[in-house]
């Protein structure tokens, strides 16, 4: 299982808001819910899933804002793919907790 934290910028928007943009990228996690579990953060969203479906669905928000009329968009994708033990963002956070 890999976790993914993904930043998506369209550029050029009318206004500096980009809440519109990042609503819609949620709808399109919200469909994809049964293969990905996801968490919205104020500046990311973090994915969690098989590597192949997060490249599909990275994919599918990537495409977002251009279908909204939007030239240009940066997608910032950092993964975290661990083979030696199973992982999550719970587990992750918990081992952090537990340390505090």
């Amino acid at each position: 299982m890999a976790i993914v934290d993904i930043t998506i910028i369209p550029i050029g928007t009318p206004t500096t808001s980009v809440s519109e943009y990042v609503a819609d990228i949620q709808k399109v996690l919200e469909k994809n819910k049964d293969r990905v579990k996801y968490r919205l953060t104020p500046m990311n969203t973090i994915i969690e899933g098989e590597l192949p479906v997060l490249f599909d669905v990275i994919q599918q928000m990537h495409e977002v804002p251009f279908t909204k009329g939007i030239g240009r968009v940066a997608t910032n994708i950092r993964i975290d793919d661990r083979r030696d033990k199973e992982s999550s963002m719970e587990k992750k956070l918990q081992s952090v907790q537990s340390k505090l």
